[in-house]
């Protein structure tokens, strides 16, 4: 059984639905269109209250844009075996700095990140040190208690 709180990235292309999108629906939608087995199986690993990383896909922005959390563990849309694996997320706060994919594979402490390892798999967890690194690159984000926000410059990102 997992303990504590989980750490997810969530890719969307920025023209299916971007951060945007999310902010002006009022930060809450569900979380849909997951077709790998892979990605629906990491969808029903979700808790309550998981963070994630809202990363825009696509040829002209690859970066982590937002975070949002899990605010309705997964359900299935539909009534058949093959129904479409959803969770719902939140808007929590857009990243200080977006953190390009570049970036990120510049950075030593992200090697062997499994983004980099399964770069279409549009969901997929995260370890904390990982989370919490892509959190320093992007100096935060709205929300966290830190920075701007004021606090504790040694609460975590997360």
């Amino acid at each position: 059984m997992v303990k504590g709180k989980q750490y997810w990235l969530l890719k969307t292309e920025a023209g299916e639905w971007s951060w945007e999108d999310q902010a002006a629906n009022g930060g809450e939608t569900k979380w849909d269109g997951v077709k790998n087995k892979q990605a629906q199986k990491y969808l029903k690993s979700m808790k309550l209250g998981d963070l994630c990383f809202f990363y825009h896909s696509g040829a002209s922005a690859r970066r982590v844009v937002g975070v949002v959390s899990v605010v309705k563990e997964w359900y299935s849309e539909g009534s058949d075996k093959n129904s479409e694996v959803v969770v719902d997320v939140k808007a929590v706060g857009e990243m200080r700095r977006q953190v390009d994919l570049k970036d990120m594979k510049q950075d030593g402490g992200l090697k062997g990140f499994v983004m980099f390892r399964q770069p279409r798999l549009s969901v997929m967890p995260m370890p904390e040190e990982v989370w919490k690194r892509i959190c320093e690159l992007g100096n935060g984000f709205e929300g966290d208690g830190i920075g701007k926000d004021g606090g504790d410059e040694e609460e975590e990102l997360g």
